[in-house]
């Protein structure tokens, strides 16, 4: 059973920064994808960064370029997204994310939710 599991969020100030984890379970995750993604109140679920899990190549969405980081450590199986220079509307309930390069499986975590206040 494969199991997500994100911890790090919580309320920081404008410019602050925050570290989220994703602790994966349940398989092996060469061959996926893994991602953040984020939902902010009333609007639709957006990516936000991914990491090829075997490659370490890495992808972000325009709007945290340069101020997020995403990376992996394959001996602990988590996955980190470290947050600098925060900004109001980056608030939202984060989700961690495996998706097999195929496509054929998809998991979600619970999601953590980062409040950051102007």
């Amino acid at each position: 059973q494969v199991q997500l599991v994100e911890s790090g969020g919580g309320l920081v100030q404008a410019g602050g920064s925050l570290r989220l984890s994703c602790a994966a379970s349940g398989r092996t995750f060469s061959g996926y994808a893994m991602g953040w993604f984020r939902q902010a109140p009333g609007k639709e679920r957006e990516f936000v960064a991914a990491i090829a899990w075997s490659t370490g190549r890495t992808n972000y969405a325009d709007s945290v370029k340069g101020r997020f980081t995403i990376s992996r450590d394959n001996a602990k199986n988590t996955v980190y997204l470290q947050m600098n220079s925060l900004k109001p509307e980056d608030t939202a309930v984060y989700y961690c994310n495996a998706k097999s390069l195929g496509g054929i499986s998809d998991y979600w975590g619970q999601g953590t939710r980062v409040t950051v206040s102007s």
